[in-house]
């Protein structure tokens, strides 16, 4: 296995995905697109995981990187790689893949709870999951199912939080990369985020303590989570 990490902003890393392939002596290259950084062949990988970003998919105009983005996907779709979205990766997916992503109704940040589609309940990739579980959520857009995929989490007020293209293409709305060093990043780095009134009802504090409370489950569930899909 050969792993391509694609980041937005050095902020949101790869978190316990960089630790997991590590622990597995996996081979992996994490590329920026904060510089002028250029896509590598798709063939010169067999998994491709795209990380979140506080821009949005039709940015394309204030990030222009988003347009070569948006090709590398559709060619690593094409060639069946498998591929996993987070957050503003799950949107790139999507948009890729034809279908709309808009502004959710609300904003969520903080910790939600999340539940497994009947599809979800069958598929590999949640496999030993219990069909309700604690997920961290960083985002204001929202993405439909593409046709042709399997909607396999969902929650409320954001009804669709996963979905699977094909054979192993998924996309998560949610972020199970997060470390609690990453969280406590975030609040700093994204305060403005919480002067605005319609944001999730979670407070800077209440994140700190429910994180505290949820983080090492967590960690556990995105490792087994990471297990699935690189088996």
């Amino acid at each position: 296995m050969n792993i391509l990490i694609i980041k937005h902003i050095d902020i949101e890393g790869p978190g316990i995905i960089e630790d997991f392939l590590k622990s597995e002596k996996i081979k992996y290259k994490i590329l920026c697109l904060e510089g002028e950084a250029e896509f590598p062949p798709v063939d010169d990988f067999t998994h491709i995981i795209i990380l979140g970003g506080p821009m949005s998919v039709y940015e394309e105009d204030k990030y222009p990187f988003l347009r070569k983005e948006d090709i590398f996907i559709k060619e690593s779709i094409k060639k069946e790689k498998s591929i996993l979205g987070i957050c503003l990766g799950a949107q790139l997916i999507a948009k890729a893949l034809g279908a709309k992503v808009f502004k959710a109704p609300v904003k969520e940040i903080g910790w939600y709870k999340v539940s497994l589609t009947v599809d979800g309940l069958k598929d590999p990739i949640f496999s030993g999951f219990p069909p309700e579980f604690n997920v961290f959520q960083w985002h204001g857009d929202t993405f439909e199912i593409p046709d042709g995929a399997k909607w396999i989490a969902a929650s409320s007020p954001v009804t669709n939080q996963a979905f699977r293209y094909g054979r192993n293409v998924y996309g998560l709305q949610f972020h199970l990369e997060v470390t609690e060093q990453m969280i406590d990043e975030w609040i700093k780095t994204y305060e403005e985020e919480f002067n605005e009134t319609e944001n999730s009802p979670f407070t800077k504090d209440q994140i700190i303590i429910d994180t505290k409370n949820n983080i090492s489950e967590f960690k556990l569930t995105g490792i087994e989570f990471l297990r699935n899909f690189f088996t």
